[in-house]
């Protein structure tokens, strides 16, 4: 029987079940997922957010390829007061570099956002430094490269703080908490990706 879930990933946990290191893997969610459940895509163990995991490879494929374009949102913290210019520079597309390769990324939709009052706080914190302020921009992009929004903002002079992934099409992380799992039905998942 295939299953759908949704996670919200913490800070400092990897996107897989095997533990490496002292990081700390999807395995140690207070939740018992049947054995041949796995992650579909990634966030780095720095990231948060939505992270969907299933045992339905034809979902895998679906938000996997690259042809599918499926639209991610992100909450992205930035070090320093991003402004107007640099969301525009980073929606039209920079030139970032992907495992020793130069890409263009695609345009994209990016604005500046008040600094959000829902969101949870970070453990541990984000670095506060009294000198340089600190600002938020919401980036919805069609793809979903290496380190790919770190790189953005840093080329556009903005590096990133914080990075949350709010939502995969339809699905969003909505209010769950920190290591929260939620589980779909089958015909809701599939509605809701379009595929």
């Amino acid at each position: 029987m295939f299953r759908y879930f949704a996670i919200h990933k913490p800070f400092g946990m990897l996107s897989q079940f095997t533990r490496e290191g002292d990081k700390q893997s999807l395995a140690d969610l207070e939740f018992s997922f049947p054995k041949d459940v796995y992650p579909i895509g990634r966030l780095d163990a720095d990231s948060e957010g939505l992270l969907l995991l299933s045992n339905d490879p034809s979902v895998n494929k679906a938000i996997l390829d690259p042809l599918q374009m499926h639209w991610r949102t992100y909450l992205v913290q930035v070090e320093g007061e991003i402004n107007q210019v640099a969301c525009e520079l980073i929606a039209k597309g920079v030139s970032v570099n992907i495992k020793g390769k130069n890409h263009k990324t695609l345009p994209c939709n990016a604005r500046l956002i008040p600094p959000p009052q829902n969101i949870h706080e970070r453990v541990p914190p984000v670095r506060f430094r009294k000198s340089i302020p600190t600002s938020f921009v919401l980036l919805e992009l069609r793809e979903g490269k290496y380190r790919q929004v770190r790189k953005m903002t840093a080329a556009v002079g903005f590096p990133t703080l914080r990075l949350i992934r709010l939502g995969i099409e339809d699905i969003h992380l909505g209010d769950l908490r920190p290591g929260a799992v939620q589980e779909f039905e089958k015909a809701t998942f599939f509605s809701k990706l379009k595929i």
